[in-house]
Formats: C-alpha cells, structure tokens, sequence
C-alpha cells in the first residue's frame, strides 16, 4: 500500500503547488475493486502509525476490504508521484518509497496464516519484491504461507524496472522462483520473455498462444494466464483486448476503444479483479475475459488508483458508454 501524489491542472510536478492524494498500490487495488464489487477479501500489509497509514486503512475499509490484517509499525509510507500524459507529452511515475514501513518490515511481523484461513486466493504482484532484499522475503514468505495453506496463489508480473535496477538484483531468477509456485499468472508475452528467457512476437494470436504454451510447460503448477493488449492512438485514446490462455484452449475479446481518459494508472488491476471474481465464481475463459475488460474499461473513466464499481456497474457496462443510466 502506498499513496499516490497528482499535481493538480496537468501541471508538471517540478512546478507544481498543490497535488491530489489518492491511496493505491497493486495489491490493494485489486483487493478493494473486488470488496466494492461483492467478493470479500482481506489485505495484508504494513503502514505507518501515522495520519497517513490511517488514510491508506480508511481507504480499504470504505471499500469494504478487511483491514484486521493491515499491521501498524513505525516509520514512511511508501509514496508515488504521477503526472499524466498531456498532448505529445507522456506520462510519468517519479518512486519515493525508499525505507518505507513495508519495504523494511519482517515477514514474521505479517499474519499470513490468519489472513489466509480460509481463503480461496492469494493475489499478490512482482512489486513487492522489486522493493528490495525484504520485498523479496516478504514475497517469499507469502508465497511460503499459502502453500502451507493450501490456497492457490495468483501472480501479477507487474514488471517495474525503475523499481529493479534501484538494486544489485536479478529479477529473472526471483520472479521466475515465484511464478512457479503460481495458479494464475497476470502478465503478458513480455512479462513470459523476462520470464524465460526468450523473444516472443505479439503479432497475432497464435504467436501470443506460442507465449502462453512456452509458460505452460516451464511452470506445471500453473493453470491460466490472463493478458491485455493495448494500443494507444493518443493520450486521451486507446484501444484494449482481454485474453485468456488455458492449458487447452484460449479466448480473446474484440477491441475496446476507450475515448476521454480521465486516467489509465490502475487499469491493469481492475483487470485482475474483474477476471479474478469470475474465475472465483467459475466463469469460463469467455466470461473471465469480458469481466476483467469491462472494469478495465470502466476504470479509464475514474481517477486516482481505484475503481469501487458494483456488480450491477459491471453487469450493465456498455463499450459505447456515454450516455445518462436514468
């Protein structure tokens, strides 16, 4: 968990007055997209006991996410500055989440157990252990828990190389160690590239299924593998897939064209809640695909890091969009 500072109007940030803040993160985004849409879950983490630590557990909690297992320490939390893109200018994320309360935080400080009884997932991303050489234990110990639990693991690749080289490591052998372990993968032909060391084309779909079949036979443990594919005509303008890849079959949506972007930081995660709550729910490639796509879609339109949409907002999404629900 972390906050997120925007400078106001599109200004740049080095002269910039004043700045929204918004509580984000991978893990908790997705955590508090699938509460607000009806799928309880709990967020495992460490704050700050500081007014801003208790920003990031209201936020959770307003979402409808258990928080009980949000653990309180002394210290930082971990910030992100983003300018959006304007015009011909793109986008930018500047990190300030050195030393924070979760980047330094010991694994055995983390209730993995209890958070973890009775569950039916475990989702967590490649940021964590990007943090660091404790971002790794933490991720490891994680994954340690789950396995003792029985509860299958679901791994967003999340690739942050401004996050990777900060440090001597070597994010093709942790990431790989921790994919393997995984049920569900997040992540596209890229993200398999780091993985395995090999070049993948995105030309088409049967070059994408070679990507997938590749990760398939490389991790046995793993059981599907949700993807997008996004085309940016402007920076206002995009176009987006959903893809599902099973062991034996695959499933891709049409485009998405998305106009009038309020702001596409978070996107990805609102993909992995969507997918995520139908695969829960036993939803075909089909179903889980035009789930994730649907919130993905919907979160354009929503500033900040989170989407809290209803299961009525997603059944009811229209790729024309536009109009007055009345």
């Amino acid at each position: 968990m972390l906050l997120r500072l925007s400078p106001q109007g599109q200004v740049p940030l080095a002269q910039a007055g004043s700045v929204a803040i918004d509580v984000g993160g991978a893990e908790a985004n997705v955590a508090a997209a699938l509460a607000s849409l009806g799928t309880p879950t709990r967020m495992v983490s460490v704050v700050p006991d500081n007014p801003l630590g208790r920003k990031a557990i209201a936020a959770m909690g307003a979402a409808g996410s258990d928080t009980r297992f949000i653990v309180k320490r002394p210290g930082r939390i971990g910030l992100y500055f983003f300018e959006p893109p304007a015009g011909p200018i793109a986008g930018r994320v500047t990190y300030d989440r050195d030393g924070s309360s979760f980047a330094l935080a010991d694994p055995a400080a983390l209730p993995f157990a209890e958070a973890l009884e009775g569950a039916s997932l475990l989702h967590m991303s490649g940021i964590t252990p990007a943090l660091g050489p404790d971002g790794v234990a933490l991720a490891r110990a994680a994954v340690a828990a789950a396995k003792a639990a029985d509860v299958p693991i679901c791994f967003d690749g999340n690739y942050r190389a401004n996050l990777w080289d900060a440090w001597d490591s070597d994010p093709h052998a942790i990431l790989t160690e921790l994919m393997s372990e995984a049920t569900l993968m997040i992540g596209n032909r890229r993200d398999i590239s780091l993985l395995l060391g090999k070049t993948f084309s995105g030309d088409g779909p049967d070059r994408r299924r070679e990507a997938s079949e590749a990760a398939f036979e490389a991790f046995p443990r793993l059981q599907l593998i949700a993807s997008t594919a996004r085309h940016v005509e402007t920076a206002g303008t995009h176009r987006i897939a959903a893809r599902i890849d099973l062991r034996e079959s695959h499933w891709q949506t049409d485009e998405v064209r998305i106009e009038n972007i309020v702001d596409r930081i978070g996107t990805g995660d609102a993909y992995a809640a969507g997918m995520i709550r139908s695969w829960l729910a036993g939803g075909s490639a089909q179903d889980m695909a035009k789930s994730g796509l649907a919130l993905a879609a919907l979160k354009h339109g929503v500033p900040g890091d989170m989407v809290l949409m209803t299961a009525d907002d997603l059944e009811n999404f229209d790729p024309a969009g536009g109009d007055v629900r009345r």
